[in-house]
C-alpha cells in the first residue's frame, strides 16, 4: 500500500481538501480523508503540502493518428480521404504505443486520452480511450468499450470532398451524405431485427459499423465550429434519435442557451485558435465560462497530440476570463470521464476508482506550476518528487 500524506486533495466529488491522506493498494483508491489512520506496512510519501488532482483526461485527442513529427510530403494516419462516409474505419488500427506524445503529456498530468479520427469526413470511423501508460502494442493501454463513432460538419468535409466535385461540396450536401447513411444503416439494422432462419439479410460491412449508432447504443462525436453547424448536428440527430455529444463547439457561445435547453454536452477547444479558417473566426476564450453561466455540462480539450500537455495552462486563462476553478476542475476530470463513459473508474478522487492521479508543486492550472508525478492505476510512471 502506498500512502500519499500532508496534501491538497482536489477530489472533484468531495470538494478539496486540506491535509489530506491518499491510500493506493492494487491500483485502486482505498480512502480519500482527512485524519484517515494510515497502515503499519504503507510505504509513506510526504507531499508537503503539494496539490492532488485526479488524472487529467482530455477526451478528444489524435495522439499517433496525425503522424507527429510529420515528414514533408506524407499525409497523415487519421484520415482517410477517400470517401465521405467510412464508419467502418477503427483508430485502434493507426495507434503507435510507441508515439512520442505519450511522456510529455503524461508528465503533464493527463492519465486517460482519447484518440479518433479526423474530421475530413462526414463519418470518420470509431474511436478509443487508452491510459498514458508504457505498453508492448496498444492492447497493453486501450480501454475496451470505449469505441465511439466520429462524424463531422462544417468546412472540413467541404474541403475535403468539394474540390474533387465530390458530394459534400457545401453545408447541404453535408447534411445530405449524413442522412442518407444513417437511414440506410436504419434500414439495414431494421432487417437485421426482423431477420429469421428462412430471410437472412446480407451481410454490409460498412452498415454493420452503423447499427449500434442507429440504435443508441454508440455515441457519436459530432465536430462542430460554427453555431449553424452544430444547429445542423442537433436537428439530424434528433431526427434519427442519436446519443452525441458535440466537439470543439467554437460558437457555442453563441447559442449557449439552446445547448442548455436540450442538455447537449460539448468538448470544447481548442480555446485559443487563430483565424485560420472562416468557422472559427469566432472563436473566444470566453466561450467555457458563457458556457458555464448557462448552465451547459461540457469538457475541454487541446484537440492534439503533444501540444496536449499545455491544456491545463490553457484552462488557466480561461478561468482568468470568467470560468469557474470548480468547473475548470470538472472539465479536465469528471466531466471529461462522462464522455467517454468512464466516470465509474476515473475521473474524481473516490473510494474504488482507478488510482490515477497526478501531484503539482503548486496550482494545477497555473503556468508557474509543475506536475512533479503521475500515476496511473497505482503506479508511478513519472516521478520527480523530492
Amino acid at each position: 500500500m502506498i500512502a500519499l500524506t500532508n496534501c491538497k486533495a482536489v477530489t472533484i466529488a468531495n470538494g478539496i481538501l486540506d491535509n489530506a491522506v491518499i491510500l493506493v493498494e492494487d491500483g485502486i483508491l482505498k480512502s480519500v480523508g482527512v485524519n484517515t489512520e494510515i497502515p503499519a506496512d504503507a510505504e509513506v510519501i510526504d507531499l508537503k503540502g503539494k496539490w492532488v488532482t485526479p488524472g487529467f483526461i482530455d477526451a478528444h485527442c489524435h495522439f499517433s493518428a496525425m503522424s507527429e513529427p510529420r515528414t514533408r510530403g506524407m499525409g497523415d494516419d487519421g484520415n482517410e480521404v477517400t470517401n465521405p462516409i467510412t464508419a467502418h474505419i477503427r483508430i485502434i488500427d493507426a495507434l503507435n504505443p510507441f508515439g512520442i506524445a505519450y511522456e510529455p503529456v503524461r508528465k503533464a498530468g493527463f492519465t486517460t486520452c482519447y484518440t479518433m479520427p479526423g474530421s475530413a469526413n462526414v463519418i470518420g470511423g470509431t474511436g478509443i480511450a487508452f491510459k498514458l501508460k508504457d505498453g508492448r502494442c496498444i492492447e497493453d493501454i486501450i480501454i475496451p468499450g470505449t469505441e465511439m463513432m466520429k462524424m463531422a460538419l462544417g468546412e472540413n468535409p467541404k474541403g475535403a470532398y468539394g474540390g474533387q466535385k465530390k458530394m459534400p461540396m457545401t453545408r447541404m450536401g453535408t447534411g445530405a451524405v449524413l442522412r442518407e447513411a444513417l437511414f440506410q444503416a436504419k434500414q439495414y439494422s431494421d432487417d437485421l431485427l426482423a431477420e429469421t432462419p428462412e430471410k437472412k439479410v446480407k451481410r454490409d460491412f460498412k452498415l454493420d459499423a452503423l447499427v449500434p449508432v442507429v440504435r443508441g447504443e454508440m455515441r457519436c462525436r459530432i465536430h462542430c465550429h460554427r453555431a449553424d453547424d452544430i444547429m445542423t448536428a442537433i436537428r439530424i440527430a434528433e431526427e434519427f434519435g442519436l446519443e452525441f455529444t458535440i466537439e470543439h463547439a467554437t460558437e457555442g457561445h453563441k447559442i449557449a442557451d439552446i445547448l442548455a435547453e436540450k442538455k447537449v454536452t460539448c468538448v470544447v477547444g481548442p480555446m485559443r485558435l487563430i483565424p485560420s479558417k472562416m468557422e472559427v473566426w469566432n472563436c473566444t476564450i470566453e466561450n467555457p465560462a458563457i458556457l458555464e453561466k448557462a448552465g451547459v455540462e461540457f469538457a475541454l480539450t487541446a484537440d492534439a497530440e503533444t501540444a496536449t500537455q499545455w491544456l491545463p495552462e490553457e484552462t488557466g486563462v480561461a478561468m482568468a476570463y470568467g470560468l469557474s476553478e470548480e468547473m475548470a476542475f470538472k472539465a479536465l476530470t469528471i466531466n471529461a470521464a462522462k464522455v467517454l463513459k468512464l466516470d465509474h473508474r476515473i475521473g474524481s478522487l473516490e473510494e474504488g476508482k482507478d488510482a490515477d492521479l497526478a501531484i503539482f508543486d503548486g496550482h494545477p492550472l497555473c503556468n508557474m506550476t509543475r506536475c512533479k508525478a503521475t500515476m496511473i492505476d497505482g503506479k508511478f510512471w513519472f516521478n520527480e518528487l523530492d
